[in-house]
């Protein structure tokens, strides 16, 4: 009768071993394999530059988007025009 007990226990045991390596498999073995792939990009000229950013240069380049401007202050606009980080908002 104790040898049945650590039958039970021992395979209780492993039983959830294997469903823990199981679990773990199925929630980080997809991602894990794609987290850090290489994801083509599209060329250059493509890419969307974020508005208000630093240029490819490294300078400051102006949103010069309508909608944005109509928001803007003359303050704001003269520092943008002068190639400027705007500090007014």
């Amino acid at each position: 009768m104790h040898s049945i007990r650590k039958s039970v226990l021992a395979l209780m045991v492993g039983g959830s071993m294997f469903a823990g390596a199981l679990v773990g498999a199925v929630a980080f073995g997809g991602a894990a394999g794609t987290a850090n792939a290489d994801t083509p990009s599209a060329s250059p000229s493509a890419q969307v530059r974020p508005a208000g950013g630093p240029g490819a240069n490294g300078k400051f380049v102006p949103n010069e988007d309508p909608a944005h401007e109509a928001g803007e202050s003359a303050a704001r606009e003269a520092q943008e025009d002068a190639g400027q980080v705007p500090t007014i908002p």
